[in-house]
């Protein structure tokens, strides 16, 4: 008994092993292990944003190398590269959290480890495969923040900011035939994109930019009409004055006087036109009765033709009523008539290099209303109608921009509607005239011409002497400095009469202007004139000084107050013709 319990306990182990080694061969048999083809590391689709987290990592563990530290996922790290991801949903059995594989008592489930190291059969390798792209988006999520808590820790931002853009342009290096597959396309505007100039000037702000001064902060800055800028004016005042009507019988008065002016400017791109006009109306408040209105209106064109000729159109009309102080005045009357006269010219410039030549002809028509009496009735002025008409040649060569000297010949006629007038007088005329003068432009500095010459008036009747003698024209414009112009004007008129025996008078005017800007709120103005009338057929003559200044302060653009004194004198040799007139005026002036 005894003999035969050893060879049966030997027996039941051989039976035991053999049956343990014949089920792990059926069961390694049975149980596919992994593909072999997915440890081939082939690629499928793969993100930016994953290439982009798979190089900052690179980057960072570089980084931390180079500090000497060890990263805390180096487990991880060392782990063996990821395997394909196939696209399909359990293609691959997922991997268990825990180190053993779970038994799904499937035929195909793996054996289970054993520690018996007399095993002939190992276990079979555990397949590697990728994780999910959430796994592994979560998992470089932890990465990135444990890092960051090391690198605060240990260094500012800006240095591994630096070390990272360092260690990502060596990595990138290194992975160029790897990543060569999966580099960023090219934009289409890539190639016109251009490197900002570090070294060019920043480009101010339009509203930043300083703006121009004007050079006259208060001058009226008009109202558009069409193709027109109007600039309107008003001045509204009070005058005090020794001589109501400037005449010999006048006597002091406190007149309301109202001044209306405009004028406008067309803005057309080649030819041009302006037009101004004025009106003054003075009433008596109290003392010497004073009533009467003044006005004129004229306007300007400017054509250019062809063959270099330029055409200037001018047209007025004026009323005024007659002054009691000229020698047609009617004494004892209680109004004075009133003279309308329609004007109107044309002329035509052409320049054959520094020749210039200027042809104009010019018509004014006089017409008189009756003159009112004391006693009511009236007295008709109708013999004083007349028509003058004129042809002016004139011939410049210019020397120099700045100087061009003429000459002028002038020939006209003079007609009155009333062939012979009350007294039985012819008093048609032909005129002729020759003048010689001097251009100059020199800009804002000085600028004008003026001329002397002699002009003659022969009346038809054989009974009155022709009225002739020297002529003096002017129109200087003088700036010595900025803020300042100076102003010299002079005209000679011919006056003709309906003075029973008598032709006509000579009228000699000239007038000295100065204007100063004292500030842009304030200018100063002031004149003196000088007029001698000359009286042909008698031993006569007047003469007539006056002088005057004023003030205007504007308050804005707009509004400004305005202040003139002016004293005017006349003396003759003729009795009853003498007086002398001194006022002082203030007011308020509105422009726009």
């Amino acid at each position: 008994m005894s003999g035969a319990q050893p060879e049966n306990s030997t027996g039941r182990k051989g039976k035991a092993v053999c049956a343990l080694l014949l089920a792990t061969s059926m069961f390694a048999l049975l149980r596919p292990t992994a593909l072999h083809a997915q440890e081939t590391e082939l690629r499928g689709e793969v993100s930016e944003s994953a290439i982009l987290s798979d190089q900052q990592r690179k980057a960072r563990q570089l980084a931390l190398a180079a500090q000497g530290q060890q990263p805390a996922n180096a487990a991880q790290d060392n782990a063996p590269a990821r395997t394909y991801l196939p696209a399909s949903a359990g293609a691959v059995p997922d991997d268990a959290d825990t180190g053993d594989a779970t038994a799904t008592g499937s035929l195909f489930d793996p054996p289970a480890a054993t520690d018996d190291t007399s095993a002939d059969i190992a276990a079979p390798p555990k397949p590697r495969r990728r994780s999910s792209t959430a796994g592994q988006n979560a998992a470089d999520q932890a990465k990135d923040k444990a890092a960051d808590k090391s690198k605060k820790k240990k260094k500012s931002t800006a240095d591994t900011s630096d070390i990272t853009a360092s260690t990502t342009d060596a990595t990138d290096g290194e992975d160029t035939d790897a990543d060569t597959a999966n580099r960023r396309a090219l934009t289409i505007d890539s190639a016109d994109r251009q490197k900002l100039d570090p070294g060019a000037e920043r480009t101010d702000a339009i509203e930043g930019q300083k703006k121009k001064p004007e050079d006259d902060p208060f001058a009226a800055t008009g109202v558009k009409w069409g193709s027109f800028v109007i600039r309107p004016t008003i001045e509204q005042g009070l005058t005090a004055t020794s001589n109501g009507d400037s005449s010999s019988a006048g006597t002091s008065a406190l007149l309301s006087e109202t001044a209306l002016r405009f004028s406008a400017a067309s803005d057309w791109r080649e030819n041009s036109a302006t037009i101004d006009g004025y009106g003054l109306f003075r009433e008596t408040v109290s003392g010497y009765p004073v009533h009467d209105a003044q006005g004129r209106i004229e306007g300007q064109l400017n054509v250019d033709l062809d063959n270099e000729l330029r055409a200037i159109a001018k047209l007025g009309y004026e009323a005024v009523p007659e002054s009691a102080s000229s020698p047609d005045a009617i004494a004892g009357v209680s109004k004075q008539p009133l003279r309308q006269t329609i004007d109107g010219s044309l002329a035509v410039e052409k320049h054959l290099g520094k020749m210039q030549y200027t042809l104009t002809g010019a018509v004014s028509h006089d017409f008189y209303g009756d003159a009112k009496l004391s006693d009511g009735t009236s007295l008709s002025q109708k013999d004083q109608d007349s028509t003058l008409y004129t042809a002016t040649l004139r011939t410049g060569y210019e020397i120099s921009p700045a100087l061009t000297p003429f000459t002028e010949i002038e020939v006209g006629r003079r007609t009155y509607d009333q062939r012979i007038d009350n007294e039985g007088f012819e008093r048609s005329s032909t005129r002729l005239g020759a003048r010689a003068g001097l251009a100059l432009d020199m800009g804002e500095k000085l600028s004008g011409e003026f001329s002397a010459g002699w002009l003659r008036e022969a009346i038809d009747d054989k009974n009155l002497d022709a009225i002739s003698g020297a002529t003096v024209n002017a129109d200087l414009k003088w700036s010595p400095e900025r803020g300042t112009t100076i102003g010299l004007t002079g005209r000679t008129t011919v006056e003709p009469t309906t003075t029973s025996g008598e032709s006509g008078d000579i009228l000699y005017s000239g007038r000295l202007t100065g204007e100063r800007q004292i500030r842009a709120n304030l200018t100063a103005n002031a004149a003196l004139g000088l007029d001698w009338r000359d009286y042909i057929g008698i031993d006569g003559h007047d003469r007539v000084l006056s002088a005057e200044a004023g003030l205007t302060w504007w308050l804005n653009r707009y509004a400004g107050l305005t202040t003139r004194v002016r004293t005017e004198k006349l003396t003759s040799n003729l009795p009853g013709r003498d007086y002398t007139a001194n006022s002082i005026f203030l007011g308020v002036k509105v422009q726009r």
